[in-house]
C-alpha cells in the first residue's frame, strides 16, 4: 500500500485494481451519487473500464495520483476517496479537490480532515499555488466541507451537463484558496 498522506484519523492512498468492490458499493449508493449523477448506478464494467483508470493515472508534474483512497486509520476500513489533481498534465499550479466519501463517513468530519491535509501538503510540499473545488449550488454539506477546508466562494455558473438532475437547475459554485489567501490564515 502507498500512502500518501495520514491525518489524525485518515490514511489517504494510492488506489489499486483490489479497491474495485469499494468503488462499487460507493458508486452504487443512489445518496453518494445524488449530486453526481441524480442517484443512478455504476455498472462493475463502467467501474473497471472507465472510473478505476482515471483514479490510477500518474501526472507527470508529481509523477504520481490525484486520486487517493481514504481509509480509517484505526480500523482500515474504506472511507471513499479524495481527489487533488492538477488541472494541467504537467503544471502542479493549479489543482482541483474533491471527495466522495461513504454515506457511513458523512457527518464525522473525515471531508474537512482530508481536504485540509491535502491543501496543506499541495502549499507546503508541491508547489501547488491555487486550489480550486466546484459543485451543485444546493449541495449545501460540499459547500460547507469547502468552506470549513479554507476556501471562499469564486462564482455561480451553468454547467453542461449530460442529463439534467433534480437541483441542476440551480447551477453550480466554485470555490478557491490561494497559496497567499493560505499563508494568511
Amino acid at each position: 500500500m502507498s500512502t500518501f498522506l495520514e491525518t489524525d484519523r485518515l490514511v489517504l492512498r494510492a488506489f489499486t485494481t483490489a479497491d474495485t468492490d469499494h468503488l462499487f458499493a460507493l458508486d452504487n449508493d443512489p445518496e453518494v451519487m445524488r449530486f453526481i449523477n441524480g442517484g443512478r448506478p455504476t455498472g462493475r464494467e463502467a467501474i473497471e473500464t472507465r472510473v478505476l483508470p482515471r483514479l490510477l493515472h500518474d501526472y507527470p508534474c508529481w509523477g504520481n495520483r490525484g486520486y487517493w483512497a481514504a481509509q480509517d486509520k484505526t480500523t482500515g476500513t474504506f472511507l471513499g476517496w479524495f481527489e487533488f489533481r492538477p488541472l494541467e498534465e504537467h503544471s502542479s499550479a493549479v489543482v482541483e479537490l474533491g471527495y466522495r466519501l461513504n454515506r457511513e463517513a458523512w457527518g464525522h468530519g473525515y471531508a474537512t480532515e482530508g481536504a485540509r491535509a491535502l491543501i496543506r501538503k499541495g502549499f507546503t510540499d508541491l508547489e501547488v499555488e491555487r486550489v480550486t473545488a466546484n459543485t451543485m449550488a444546493v449541495n449545501t454539506r460540499s459547500r460547507r466541507v469547502m468552506e470549513k477546508s479554507g476556501l471562499s466562494f469564486v462564482r455561480n455558473f451553468t454547467g453542461d451537463w449530460r442529463e439534467a438532475i433534480e437541483g441542476s437547475e440551480h447551477g453550480e459554485v466554485e470555490y478557491e484558496i490561494t497559496r497567499a489567501g493560505w499563508e494568511r490564515r
